[in-house]
């Protein structure tokens, strides 16, 4: 009996190794499509699934040149995450107990395929507006690989993450902020793939303004300066998904303070604490790097560096809410209304 529990915890201990393995493989991949947006060549291999009439695994390394190396490369990047995410959902399914985390690694491997067929949309359609749902849904199937990594760990399972003492407020405070990045990343999205990216080529004015004017006098005025510096034209509504954009970022800064301050008024948890400070460090640089990608005319390596960090600030986000639900139902059952706040004993 006892050798019996000792494989099924090696398995369990393997399945778990396995997650933080595809995860970091998917982060890569985020990385990957994001130096692809930024440096638009999204098209250069035009053709789906093959690569210049080639099986993308069969294509020669000699043709892999200028933007057909990025763009390959996403690709083989992106068949190697949805192999090993094949591999987790299988496994889970072998060795996992819990029915909630099977289900959780058969979506997982549900969203990867549908990611990879969005991003084969995206070029044989010729569609941008398909680009937003795929950058949105791989920031979405990222976080979901987090849960997975985390809810197989040693810790959860032995409870670890319901040792504490929860705080309503400060559940609520994460969950809308980690709501507002996530809507932040889809304005990003949009900007990226509706090319919208230095619509407004000043910071932190709009055109010399605090608020831009876009009356049809005032833009053509705009375009005609633009074409002068060698820039794309911009319209109005480009301008002003540019401005909201910005308009987020200063409210999701303001969120996320506002749960550093509660978590370090109250003490809910060192860790916590510790947790909502490097939250807020992140979003501080974010903020820094997305100023620098319009001062750096969006500089590729300065983009890609801007959408990773908001990935990771997302990340963080959905990890904390999680973190938090879960220890404020456990805590329904635990702790008495009555009891005072203390730190946690335990936290992943």
């Amino acid at each position: 009996m006892g050798s019996q529990n000792s494989s099924v915890d090696l398995r369990r201990v393997g399945v778990h190794a396995w997650s933080w393995f595809t995860l970091a493989s998917t982060f890569l991949l985020l990385c990957s499509g994001g130096i692809v947006t930024s440096k638009g060549v999204g098209m250069s291999v035009p053709d789906w699934p093959t690569t210049y009439g080639y099986n993308m695994f069969l294509f020669p390394i000699s043709g892999w040149v200028g933007g057909i190396f990025y763009e390959h490369a996403h690709r083989l990047i992106a068949s190697g995450v949805g192999l090993l995410t094949m591999i987790l959902a299988a496994w889970l399914l072998a060795v996992e107990p819990r029915r909630w985390v099977k289900n959780l690694g058969v979506i997982a491997f549900v969203a990867v395929c549908v990611q990879g067929l969005l991003g084969g949309l995206r070029v044989s359609l010729f569609k941008d507006e398909i680009g937003i749902f795929h950058a949105m849904l791989a920031q979405s199937f990222f976080c979901l690989l987090g849960i997975i990594t985390i809810v197989t760990s040693p810790r959860f399972v032995r409870g670890g993450w319901d040792v504490f003492i929860p705080d309503p407020i400060l559940k609520k405070l994460t969950i809308l902020s980690t709501v507002l990045i996530f809507f932040q990343l889809a304005l990003g999205a949009t900007m990226r793939h509706e090319h919208a990216g230095l619509a407004i080529p000043d910071f932190p004015l709009a055109y010399g303004e605090i608020l831009p004017n876009t009356s049809p006098q005032a833009l053509e005025a705009i375009n005609t300066k633009r074409l002068a510096e060698d820039l794309v034209p911009t319209s109005a509504v480009q301008i002003w998904i540019q401005m909201a954009h910005r308009g987020v970022a200063v409210v999701i800064f303001l969120a996320v303070a506002a749960v550093a301050i509660r978590s370090l008024r109250n003490l809910v948890a060192r860790r916590a604490s510790l947790c909502s400070c490097i939250w807020l460090l992140m979003i501080f640089c974010q903020v820094l790097l997305g100023a620098w990608t319009i001062w750096s005319n969006k500089a590729a390596d300065v983009a890609t560096i801007h959408m990773a960090l908001g990935a990771l600030s997302l990340f963080l986000g959905v990890i904390f809410s999680f973190r938090l639900y879960r220890g404020i139902q456990a805590g329904r059952f635990r702790v008495p209304d009555t009891q005072p706040q203390r730190e946690f004993s335990s936290v992943a």
